[in-house]
């Protein structure tokens, strides 16, 4: 596989900030062995642009290495809630949605090993039971803004996350979101996995949440939760009352 001029993150979890500072918003997250292009650098700092999404912004370049030699490709990404990968001989924790590669990978000075981090989901039958089943694993996960992993996790992330792992490559926003896959005209036509996005009075659309069927949805909004839908949006059970206003339904499907 040809890695030049590629970098990944050589930590369980690397912060992307806006601007090249730690004051600055963590805008997402990349997780160990995830590919990125070096668009920039400043001391300290390297930007960078993923190649699973196209998100760009800045880390420390502490925590990124360049890929050396002959990088063996992604065989899938990480299905347990958390694991241990191998980082020169020892062990570091990553969590669900990690990469898994076929074989070592060497960045720099490091060798990293994915030995025994199984992904896939075996011959479970259809997409939805698929989709259901990975988002109720991040069930309850607390909300972080920029957030992708069980220990804090974004609307978005939340969604990209559960999809990636089905090799299914969602954008990084909500909004970026929006324009991917095919438009559903009515609640009652939407099915477990389709996409249900939430906008704001100026139209601007800032969440999105993943269908359990035409009146229950799954999304993080404080935490990874199931509320009530219905065609003017979400109901929240905990607090008795409407939080989101309903713009639009989008159906993801695998190739």
């Amino acid at each position: 596989m040809n890695t030049e001029n590629l970098l990944i993150p050589t930590v369980a979890v690397c912060a992307v900030r806006t601007e090249a500072d730690h004051r600055s918003e963590m805008s997402s997250q990349l997780l160990l062995g995830e590919q990125v292009f070096l668009l920039d650098e400043l001391p300290g700092w390297l930007k960078v642009r993923s190649v699973h999404d196209g998100y760009e912004g800045w880390c420390q370049a502490i925590q990124l290495a360049a890929l050396t030699g002959d990088t063996p490709a992604i065989a899938g990404y990480y299905s347990g809630h958390t694991g241990f990968a191998n980082v020169n001989g020892q062990p570091m924790q990553v969590f669900m949605g990690t990469p898994v590669y076929e074989g070592p990978v060497k960045a720099g000075v490091y060798d990293i090993r994915f030995t025994g981090l199984g992904f896939g989901y075996g011959n479970t039958p259809s997409l939805p039971v698929l989709v259901e089943a990975i988002a109720f694993r991040y069930l309850n996960t607390s909300y972080c803004w920029g957030g992708r992993t069980p220990a804090g996790i974004d609307c978005s992330g939340f969604a990209q996350m559960v999809y990636r792992q089905l090799g299914v490559h969602l954008l990084r926003d909500a909004w970026m979101q929006a324009g991917q896959g095919e438009e559903i005209g009515f609640l009652p036509e939407a099915r477990c996995g389709d996409l249900a996005f939430f906008d704001e009075p100026d139209g601007r659309i800032t969440h999105v949440g993943i269908l359990l069927n035409d009146h229950e949805i799954i999304h993080a909004s404080g935490k990874v939760r199931v509320d009530d839908i219905d065609h003017q949006g979400i109901i929240s059970r905990d607090q008795g009352r409407r939080t989101h206003r309903l713009r639009l339904l989008r159906r993801i499907t695998a190739d």
